[in-house]
């Protein structure tokens, strides 16, 4: 049962019969958008207002990867194993073209969408939003400018997996008993900047219950994400064709928890990316950025969004 004012939660299908749990709100007959949620993270992420999408004519797709929230875990899977998963919800709703955005780490998942062979056709244009550059990207130190927390939940200096997985669950642990303890463990960890842009109760209780859904089945979502980013993504960012489908790059320049660095290598890879990066801003910038990112994804006309579209922004600011 969804919680009051939500959309409900509806079921499709993998291959291999595995469920993936996702919710449709928004514009009915809007253009479809995919939204990937962060790592922590789950179908109820931070997102635009219902209202906001109606007036943007977007129909927001959001879903659990395997192993979050409503959606089987599926052990040992890569990170271009997103594609297969929007491919089967696509179909299901019967949507022939669609736009996909991806944050933090879903960021990467939404790029292998537009490089994946049997998906790259239906994707009209992707948006990656502070995102990550692969483990082994050559001319890139992966953990330069990362916080301390980030870089020991990444395990770096760890080829051992098991301490990853041991530290993962450690974390989650915590969380699980009270969700607002891995809040309150980010936002130990965030500069002025990302201190600003959570400043807002609302947003802080939206983050809160995101990551209450994201491990109600335990911290398999999770593992598998920071696994599946650690290794071989499985796909070739040169697979992208901006020419028939175009990428934006955002990210705030500030971030500690996916340092720019590694918006910049991904937009030195995919010929023909927009890259914008902005000043003063950090990670958690990028949920305020979200409706201006939308209106990019299903039109052409990039116009600022008004203040008020924003998430968690109060009257007068």
């Amino acid at each position: 049962m969804g919680r009051a004012g939500e959309p409900g939660t509806e079921f499709a299908y993998r291959a291999d019969n595995k469920r993936l749990a996702f919710e449709v709100s928004g514009a009915p007959d809007g253009h479809p958008v995919f939204l990937m949620h962060g790592t922590p993270g789950s179908r109820r992420g931070p997102k635009p207002r219902g209202i906001v999408l109606y007036r943007l004519g977007v129909k927001l797709i959001t879903y659990d990867r395997p192993g979050y929230g409503g959606s089987d875990r599926v052990e040992g899977r890569d990170v271009a194993d997103a594609a297969r998963d929007v491919e089967v919800i696509a179909d299901h709703l019967e949507l022939p073209r669609f736009a996909v955005a991806g944050r933090s780490g879903g960021g990467p998942h939404a790029l292998a969408c537009a490089a994946d062979p049997a998906l790259r056709h239906r994707v009209t244009r992707v948006a990656a939003l502070v995102g990550f550059a692969p483990s082994d990207a050559p001319e890139l130190d992966w953990f330069a400018g990362m916080n301390d927390d980030n870089v020991n939940g990444f395990g770096a200096g760890r080829s051992d997996t098991s301490a990853v997985v041991e530290e993962i669950r450690r974390r989650a642990q915590r969380a699980s008993e009270d969700p607002r303890r891995l809040l309150e463990d980010l936002m130990a960890q965030m500069t002025i900047a990302d201190r600003r842009a959570v400043r807002d109760p609302a947003l802080r209780r939206m983050l809160a219950d995101t990551f209450e859904d994201a491990l109600r089945a335990g911290p398999y979502g999770w593992i598998d994400d920071v696994l599946a980013l650690r290794r071989d993504w499985k796909f070739d960012l040169g697979l992208i064709d901006t020419s028939t489908t175009r990428v934006k790059l955002w990210h705030g320049a500030e971030d500690t928890f996916a340092p720019v660095g590694h918006t910049h290598w991904l937009a030195s890879r995919i010929p023909g990316a927009e890259l914008e990066v902005q000043a003063h801003a950090a990670h958690f910038d990028a949920m305020e950025e979200l409706p201006r990112i939308l209106r990019w994804l299903t039109a052409d006309d990039d116009a600022a969004v008004s203040r008020d579209l924003l998430i968690g922004a109060r009257p007068g600011q």
